[in-house]
């Protein structure tokens, strides 16, 4: 069942948190379904193990063929291995960074996407979204180097993609966090990996401080709500180093761990004896 994030008379956000078997071998994944005025858009749908419930989950909002986009924050699997399916399922077009615009279509056959990928220019962009428009915002970079974030000024919902990630199941994904002491460890290891650089989300948080937001939620993981929390985020990724920032030469060197195909990576002899 999806969580209702927002609905007024005309509008409203939901989000699907647990369309991937719990314990499976896929990492778990929300996918949001945004309606007003009888359309809406899916923003970051996911791949094929979330099709058929996303599928009649939507249906139950509009007729597939009122679908108007399918926005991708980027081009990973986990965002848009469906394509092939929802380029046949329905009318919908795919709004995608101008980088993955040509890279897209290899998730589906040939020529189902022709005509029907809009590719958004680094800069960003609105969107009309039946009568209101869903604001496109540069996310490069985080982790991407082609990535946007969708802010709906409705409901004042940005959702973030992978920033803000926690590494939860479906169901702590549907509880809103309100307070990050106790939630940062679940998001730390993800954030330092995957984000380029302290830079970049410096950047990024000057650019969000502007926005009136009432809720981030994040492509994996729990919501992040309310002023106090969305503050401890910003703060936090202000002084988080990660990416290029905790790189140097020792990365980057020969390897000398054997592979084996039942075990995994194995020292070899050379490494054992150092």
């Amino acid at each position: 069942m999806p969580i209702e994030l927002y609905r007024d008379a005309d509008h409203a956000c939901l989000m699907f948190t647990d369309l991937i078997e719990e314990g499976g071998q896929a990492v778990q994944a929300n996918q949001f379904l945004i309606v007003d005025d009888g359309t809406g858009a899916i923003l970051d749908p996911g791949g094929n193990l979330a099709f058929n419930e996303l599928f009649l989950g939507m249906s139950k909002h509009f007729p597939p063929s009122k679908l108007s986009y399918l926005l991708a924050s980027h081009a990973d699997p986990d965002i848009i291995a469906s394509l092939d399916r929802w380029m046949t399922s329905t009318r919908a077009k795919l709004v995608i960074s101008r980088i993955w615009e040509r890279f897209a279509p290899h998730f589906a056959k040939v020529g189902k996407t022709e005509d029907r990928v809009i590719g958004v220019p680094d800069a960003g962009g609105k969107l009309r979204v039946g009568r209101h428009d869903l604001w496109l915002l540069p996310a490069h970079f985080m982790h991407s180097e082609g990535n946007f974030q969708f802010y709906d000024p409705v409901s004042r919902i940005l959702f973030t993609g992978d920033l803000g990630v926690s590494m939860t199941t479906g169901a702590q994904a549907q509880k809103p966090v309100t307070d990050l002491t106790e939630h940062i460890p679940l998001m730390e290891g993800f954030h330092r990996r995957y984000m380029v650089s302290n830079k970049v989300l410096r950047l990024w948080v000057r650019m969000a401080r502007q926005l009136d937001i009432a809720m981030l939620v994040p492509q994996h993981g729990a919501p992040i709500v309310g002023a106090k929390a969305i503050q401890q985020f910003f703060d936090w990724l202000e002084a988080l180093m990660c990416g290029i920032d905790l790189f140097d030469d020792r990365a980057y060197q020969l390897p000398t761990l054997q592979i084996d195909p039942q075990r995994g990576a194995q020292p070899t002899l050379r490494a054992v004896g150092r």
